[in-house]
């Protein structure tokens, strides 16, 4: 029999990653398990629907009953709810992961951005994002917190120290994430049981060609949700002295957080002529963009425990990508990326930017080793056998979660514990 599961997550239109990866993964997902989406979104793309059906969700309201309402067939209703770093989509989940036991599918460790647009933008309350930021990270972590508020730091600093991932834990049953260094950190809080799986993404039917042109502009991409750690005024700015040295163009494709900063940056390293902003577009436009790249610039700082569906879709491309050396991208094989350090970052891609014009084939190899990876490691079907795998564990993971919420609820309460106490609880529960 098959698990039933509830995914909880943005589904096209939404102009988000994770949505096209769930839409992805969506035929092998129906296949593996008795499948219900939900989204919170007004409107959705009905093919959506060609695989199983999609309901809408109260984020606010909605109870564990309404899941089970909406399922069929026998066996618990295993609900997975996806957590990323942008309050438009995903600033209501959050709420309901706080009400409601579920596998927390945690795409980005750093969310203190989510948090703090949840509460400028989405009614997330204040009092309980400082008294969760002292439950988890003590005085300092709320004094910094606390900065933020006040706008005297960033919330993408705070995230560097107190990440905030810890918010979701505290109803979860258990947690997925798609790196080593997320899964090691949610391990390490001891609260929930913790699994990983190789993010997912669906190769094109034959592997483009790898060969670029070898004349003409130098062709440079960056894509995605743009936001502060993407590294894009960096870039901007190594790409400013050598307007006069390099024929290039670089296409900015996706949503920039802030278009008049942006229009400021080309104005001052003088680039208008050499940039062209997109803004978001279709998937078939930007595999094309892809396929024609010479280099693409997939850069994070912070990285806090995240895969990066970017990445995967530039090597179904067969594109060379340059990565910062930190968290994910880190740990990934050197046939398959340019990775520059975060220190002397501008004159490291700029280094790179001169080699890559001078021999427009620098890239070809690590851009087939990339499809090579991606069609062996992140194919469609493993990751929904690994799903319906975490699902029939769903009742045993949930059981030891109460158990642990229950020990951590009663330490709580006790005005002044000991590791003695704290021992006894523990063995007894």
């Amino acid at each position: 029999m098959k698990p039933k599961v509830h995914w909880v997550s943005p589904i096209p239109e939404a102009t988000t990653d994770i949505a096209h990866y769930t839409y992805r993964i969506l035929p092998e997902l129906a296949e593996a398990t008795d499948l219900t989406v939900w989204t919170d979104a007004r409107h959705w793309d009905r093919s959506t629907e060609e695989f199983c059906p999609v309901r809408k969700i109260d984020p606010h309201h909605t109870l564990p009953r309404d899941f089970a309402k909406s399922g069929h067939g026998d066996g618990p209703d295993v609900i997975f709810i996806h957590i990323g770093n942008s309050w438009a989509y995903h600033a209501g989940f959050l709420q309901l992961a706080r009400r409601i036991p579920s596998i927390i599918v945690l795409h980005d460790l750093a969310i203190q951005e989510m948090l703090f647009d949840a509460m400028r933008f989405a009614g997330f309350p204040r009092e309980t994002y400082e008294a969760e930021m002292l439950r988890w990270y003590g005085e300092d972590g709320l004094v910094a917190a606390q900065d933020v508020l006040s706008r005297r730091s960033g919330a993408n600093v705070l995230s560097e120290t107190y990440p905030g991932f810890h918010l979701t834990l505290d109803h979860a049953a258990a947690v997925l994430s798609h790196t080593p260094a997320a899964f090691d950190a949610v391990k390490e809080t001891g609260i929930v049981p913790a699994y990983q799986l190789d993010l997912p993404f669906r190769p094109s039917a034959t592997a483009p060609s790898a060969k670029r042109a070898t004349d003409g502009p130098l062709r440079l991409v960056q894509f995605g949700h743009i936001g502060p750690n993407r590294r894009l005024w960096e870039v901007l700015e190594a790409l400013g002295p050598l307007k006069g040295e390099i024929d290039f163009k670089l296409d900015i494709m996706g949503n920039v957080w802030d278009r008049s900063v942006l229009s400021e940056k080309l104005e001052q390293f003088g680039l208008d002529a050499h940039v062209e902003v997109h803004g978001f577009v279709p998937e078939p436009d930007l595999d094309a963009a892809l396929a024609e790249a010479h280099l693409v610039f997939n850069l994070r700082f912070p990285t806090m425990g995240e895969a990066s569906g970017s990445q995967l879709r530039i090597w179904n491309a067969a594109a060379a990508a340059v990565v910062t050396d930190l968290g994910w991208y880190r740990s990934l094989p050197d046939d398959t990326v340019f990775k520059i350090p975060l220190e002397g970052e501008i004159p490291a891609m700029q280094d790179l930017i001169r080699r890559v014009d001078a021999d427009r084939t620098l890239g070809e190899t690590l851009g087939q080793t990339g499809r090579t990876r991606l069609e062996a490691r992140h194919n469609p079907a493993i990751y929904a056998k690994g799903i319906a795998q975490i699902a029939e564990c769903f009742p045993e993971d949930a059981a030891k979660s109460l158990q642990a919420r229950r020990a951590r609820e009663t330490l709580a309460k006790v005005p002044h514990p000991t590791s003695l106490y704290d021992a006894a609880l523990k063995k007894r529960l």
